[in-house]
């Protein structure tokens, strides 16, 4: 790996890194700001509309300006409309406002659903030119941001930091790690061929798929599974097991440590194993530790569950993204769609949970994560795109051969 290639794959790691604080700071601090607010979780799950509303905006886009300009210019923009927004939240949060809290998220999931997706078609570019598995460990960055972003949300708690202070320190950190990790982005990455960037001839072949639209479902359920988390498990905790606030954050943070083991250690199992056993039992542990979390009145064994949670959610989008790329030509917009369904699960599915569980109570909402999870034991065997490729190509050799 030669050192252009090398500093790229460590700005990429700080760029996945960052969206991670910034997420995990602002879900740790989501009962503190809900009190503040004066909301419901009926309200909240309005409130976080605006995140969805912007993430539709940003993902939908994503691809088709990855497409046209290239990896770098999308992640800059997106990556810095995250920056802004975290500062903007913070601002609703000390006034108090609904309204300026919700232009925030609206515009940070907007930061965070075009510059991730470019992220990603970078970061599959880069296993193609090394020919290494590094997905795994991209997303294991991510989710080490939100260790550490929960780590020093849950010492804000714990240290009555209000919630407008902390999330502007944290602003003033991601600013810093963006404009130093940008530096190291090629320009170029992930343009489409003549005729096809802003085409949308590609995009159609593509949708018409099968194997990349059940890769699709398997992100799907997986992102959902790890969204909910995100955006619901403090709240979960507190008002489905009665635990206090900083209890509710120190389960997340355990969910977030899970989720980080999961993809660091990742590549071992993946190489030894292969995709489909690893997703399978992936699948398996996540649904577990859901089982365990929605029937379990036992707030100890139902915190300790949120571990089979995380480490159940921790490779099914890498994963699958890494077998999109391999599925047929234009690797650029095969990625663009996974990641959109997994960014569209991640993001927009959990204010849905909110109005579910405003009615029924968040513990049965996560029912229908549970679902979702559960199918992926089934669809596993679609992310077994090499063995298929391998054979392919041998067939073709001694076709040639004979």
């Amino acid at each position: 790996m030669d050192l252009a290639t090398r500093r790229r794959r460590q700005a990429l790691f700080l760029l996945f890194f960052l969206p991670g604080i910034a997420l995990s700071s602002w879900v740790t601090r989501t009962p503190d700001i809900r009190d503040r607010l004066e909301a419901s979780t009926g309200q909240m799950g309005l409130i976080l509309f605006g995140l969805s509303l912007g993430s539709m905006i940003g993902i939908l886009c994503s691809g088709r300006l990855t497409s046209r300009y290239g990896t770098r210019p999308v992640i800059g923009t997106g990556t810095a409309l995250v920056v802004v927004s975290l500062a903007v939240i913070s601002a609703g949060a000390l006034l108090p406002s609904v309204p300026v809290v919700v232009v925030g998220l609206c515009g940070f999931g907007a930061g965070v659903g075009a510059g991730d997706v470019a992220a990603n078609v970078d970061a599959a570019d880069i296993e193609r030119v090394t020919g290494k598995t590094t997905l795994p460990t991209l997303h294991g960055c991510f989710s080490l941001g939100t260790v550490v972003g929960a780590g020093a949300g849950i010492a804000a708690t714990a240290a009555r930091l209000p919630a407008h202070w902390h999330l502007a320190a944290v602003t003033l950190i991601s600013a810093a790690i963006f404009l130093y990790a940008m530096r190291a982005i090629p320009a170029g990455t992930g343009i489409g061929a003549p005729g096809q960037a802003g085409s949308g001839g590609t995009e159609s072949k593509v949708w018409k798929d099968g194997r990349l639209l059940l890769i699709g479902a398997i992100v799907l359920a997986m992102a959902l599974a790890e969204g909910a988390a995100n955006d619901w498990l403090p709240l979960l905790m507190v008002d489905g097991h009665g635990l206090d606030t900083a209890s509710g954050s120190l389960v997340y943070a355990g969910f977030a440590a899970a989720m980080t083991i999961g993809r660091f250690g990742g590549s071992f199992f993946l190489d030894r194993f292969g995709r489909t056993a690893v997703i399978r039992a992936s699948a398996v542990s996540g649904a577990l530790g859901l089982v365990l979390v929605i029937f379990s009145d036992n707030a100890v064994l139902a915190g300790a569950a949120v571990l089979f949670w995380g480490l159940g959610a921790a490779l099914g989008f890498p994963v699958a993204l890494s077998a999109a790329g391999e599925t047929g030509p234009n690797e650029t917009a095969r990625v663009s769609l996974v990641a959109t369904i997994g960014y569209i699960a991640f993001l927009v599915g959990p204010p849905g949970l909110g109005f579910l569980g405003d009615h029924w109570g968040l513990r049965a909402a996560m029912l229908v994560v549970l679902a979702f999870v559960a199918s992926a034991v089934f669809l596993a065997p679609a992310v077994d795109t090499r063995r298929r490729a391998a054979t392919a190509a041998h067939d073709d050799e001694r076709s040639r051969t004979l």
